[in-house]
């Protein structure tokens, strides 16, 4: 088969279609069903990881909380990424594809299995299984890709798929080691992990989509915003549940929203496809992205040790609570104006614009019970401000 006998609107389904590259000009470029599916399920993992994270800095172990959450969020973030870079260059959506697709799935139901044991006991045994079983399917992907290319991009496909197994032999023996070198260990493969797709993309650059995998990186995004809703609405559940304190909750849940809805806006205020190029930059865009969503999963579970601290379930203090939600919006706010939204700016005002706002936010950690409520005004007055700046260059209409 051709490339123009591959699944696309409009066109009937195939169930065996030859992987070859896909075109990075193709046109209607669009999320498929089957990759929003995927991404549904990484929501079990994320919400996982967030709500372990909740209970360690609620009974006031941070260091222990923040270290297992970006211990996990990391595999998480890395095998959806892995996963997205290959579809958007390789998705033929046949039967075997799906059918490895389907895996990679179990595999992240697997890891969300194993989040709370790594969390509570330390042992990374069924999350490092489920990650496995991901990265198994994605060799499989890879080989399949090797096999129907020639060239530089066969070249390409076979690093990935060797560089994918030579470092899950890796996470399997990190099992093995002591844990009092489990910490160094994983952050040696972490960067191992990252090298793979820098090392195979020396031979030729796979053919992502621009315009595709930014809105796969978007879709992504507000998945995980939609974390930080659900704990606002938690904040509401509660201030229902308890009416004793109904006043201190409901402003809570109030800036909640406003940080959540001002990230949204601030984070789609550009279209990032035009900027998005091969090379170093898109590795730093992609890569970057690890701490816009693991900031932005961490705000709803902020949101909640808030919450868990006003109704006095907490053993923190109120400045250590409003820390929880304003430490990761401040991040959130610095990672996405440096890798996205910087290129876009013009003028000291409007790169200003952003940073200002995580200084403000920060500083809003010192405000009490009002914490949560002044960042979500301090977000809101962002967004505001970037429109103004930023509608002096628009086209009149």
């Amino acid at each position: 088969m051709t490339d123009h006998d591959r699944v696309s609107p409009g066109r009937h389904y195939r169930p065996l279609v030859r992987m070859t590259p896909r075109d990075p000009q193709e046109v209607h470029r669009v999320s498929t069903p089957l990759e929003l599916l995927f991404d549904l399920c990484f929501v079990v993992a994320v919400a996982q990881a967030g709500v372990r994270l909740v209970h360690a800095v609620a009974e006031g172990r941070f260091g222990h909380g923040v270290a297992g959450y970006c211990f996990v969020f990391f595999a998480i973030w890395l095998a959806w990424v892995n996963f997205t870079w290959f579809a958007s260059a390789y998705d033929t959506d046949d039967v075997p594809y799906r059918i490895a697709t389907f895996v990679q799935i179990i595999g992240v139901l697997v890891l969300a299995a194993g989040v709370p044991r790594a969390f509570d006991q330390n042992d990374f045994t069924v999350a490092v299984a489920g990650y496995v079983i991901m990265r198994i399917a994605l060799t499989f992907q890879w080989l399949r890709a090797a096999r129907n290319v020639t060239a530089a991009a066969r070249t390409a496909a076979l690093r990935y798929a060797v560089g994918l197994v030579v470092v899950e032999a890796g996470w399997i023996a990190l099992l093995l080691v002591p844990g009092g070198v489990f910490t160094w260990g994983f952050v040696a493969m972490a960067v191992a992990d990252l090298s793979v797709p820098v090392i195979a993309e020396h031979a030729q650059r796979t053919t992502w989509h621009a315009h595709h995998i930014a809105e796969r990186y978007g879709l992504f995004t507000i998945i995980v915003l939609g974390e930080s809703v659900a704990a606002a609405t938690v904040a509401v559940q509660s201030a229902v549940d308890e009416s004793s304190v109904l006043g201190d909750l409901l402003p809570i849940a109030i800036g909640g929203l406003l940080i959540v809805f001002s990230a949204y806006w601030i984070y789609f205020a550009v279209p990032v496809h035009r900027h998005l190029t091969a090379g170093v930059p898109a590795f730093l865009w992609g890569y970057g992205h690890y701490f816009v969503f693991g900031s932005a999963a961490a705000i709803g579970a902020g949101i909640e040790v808030v919450v868990e601290q006003t109704v006095h379930r907490a053993h923190i203090s109120q400045t250590a609570a409003a820390a929880a939600v304003t430490v990761p919006t401040a991040l959130f706010l610095l990672t996405v104006w440096l890798i996205h939204s910087r290129r876009a700016k013009r003028g000291l005002a409007e790169h200003a614009v952003l940073p200002g706002c995580a200084v403000l936010v920060l500083a809003a950690t010192f405000c009490g019970a009002w914490a949560v409520p002044v960042a979500g005004v301090a977000m809101a007055a962002a967004v505001a401000a970037g429109e103004v700046l930023s509608s002096r260059h628009r086209p009149a209409v």
